[in-house]
């Protein structure tokens, strides 16, 4: 009696075990999806991290319990390689030649969202200082009131300031860089105060393009940061949780939806440029499991994907602890030892660097 208990027990469990791998797989290629025909299957994607959890615990209670039955979740694990890899890479540290560039990303938070220690403009000043950056793509490049524009100077040769301001909001993108700038392109796409630049570098032999990024935004309330916080730090009731998440999975959806034709746009105006060295930076606001990720990137270079390490979490508040700030290069350029640099609190996201080559042809 008690054996076949076990193995009807242990049935159950391998089914329950599929079943958390097809989940699994569902998650980690949901930004295969266009948001825009099913707004939120694409967004469930940001879950992919915990269906890859239950399949872990499964992978060990089996290695225990009944060591055969852990091909179920190691094959699981091999099927859902890519979207594992893109989550969370694993490389081999790889050195920079001397000559390469080295290219940073970040979003300054407006210069208003430093943590007690202090100023912020001040600390990324200094960071940049020490640092040395080739190229530096902002995004909320907005510090007007300081002038940061005369202490860039004394940083970079050359400085631009792209404002993105529609009705009346204040958005702008920087690039700031030790190339000479030749022309900027705005690549249009409906957004109120968000959007998407493209400059045109001297860099050597080469005119290097350089895309600048700032894509919708989710817009949660100081009220939907805090239920979100509860939710994932289990302090709500499990009715009102299900209830809220349901609400938050729909303004995630909403936002997916305004960022999938700019990502598109994006797509486009890289197609039409192959051929010129592409570099493409900045704040995506979308996870690495994203159709907004997805669409950018193909046939790109994800630079952190391939030679970075580890989840790369470049947003710091509010508990969404994502990598939503990204580096991509073309085929024709090699990326080295991209990372996200948390040691500078300074604003609500960390900068992630990067360090390029461009291959030019003999």
């Amino acid at each position: 009696m008690f054996g076949k208990i076990k193995s009807i027990t242990i049935s159950l469990l391998a089914g329950g075990n599929v079943a958390a791998v097809i989940v699994m797989l569902l998650l980690g290629f949901a930004d295969h999806v266009n948001p825009v025909s099913h707004p939120t299957f694409s967004s469930l994607g940001m879950l992919f991290p915990f269906a890859a959890a239950v399949n872990l615990a499964f992978l060990f209670f089996w290695l225990i319990v009944k060591w055969r039955m852990a091909l179920i979740p190691f094959v699981g694990f091999l099927l859902a390689y890519v979207p594992m890899r893109i989550y969370m890479p694993f490389n081999l540290p790889v050195s920079p030649p001397e000559d390469a560039i080295k290219v940073m990303s970040f979003n300054v938070g407006g210069y208003c969202s430093a943590s007690e220690e202090g100023d912020s403009f001040g600390q990324i000043y200094e960071y940049l200082q020490e640092s040395k950056p080739d190229i530096v793509c902002m995004q909320e490049d907005n510090d007007t009131w300081r002038k940061s524009e005369a202490f860039y100077d004394s940083l970079f040769t050359y400085n631009d300031i792209a404002p993105l301001n529609t009705t009346g909001m204040i958005n702008r993108l920087g690039i700031h860089t030790r190339f000479p700038i030749l022309h900027s392109e705005r690549i249009e796409y409906e957004s109120n105060c968000n959007g998407s630049v493209a400059w045109f570098l001297k860099v050597g032999n080469d005119t290097l393009i350089v895309i600048n990024n700032h894509l919708e935004a989710t817009h949660l309330t100081k009220e939907d940061r805090s239920q979100y916080h509860q939710i994932i730090r289990g302090d709500m009731k499990s009715d009102t949780a299900r209830a809220n998440s349901r609400r938050l999975l729909g303004i995630f959806s909403e936002s997916s939806v305004k960022r999938a034709p700019q990502a598109e746009a994006v797509h486009r105006y890289i197609e039409a440029h192959r051929g010129y060295p592409i570099l493409v930076c900045g704040d995506f606001n979308d996870h690495p499991l994203s159709y907004t990720r997805h669409v950018i990137a193909d046939d790109m270079t994800d630079c952190f994907v391939s030679t970075g390490n580890g989840l790369g979490v470049s947003f710091n508040r509010y508990d969404m602890y994502f990598r939503i700030d990204h580096i991509l290069c073309s085929k024709n350029i090699t990326p080295y030892r991209c990372q996200v640099d948390s040691k500078l609190d300074a604003s609500d996201h960390y900068p992630i660097v990067c360090w390029i080559k461009i291959d030019r042809k003999p």
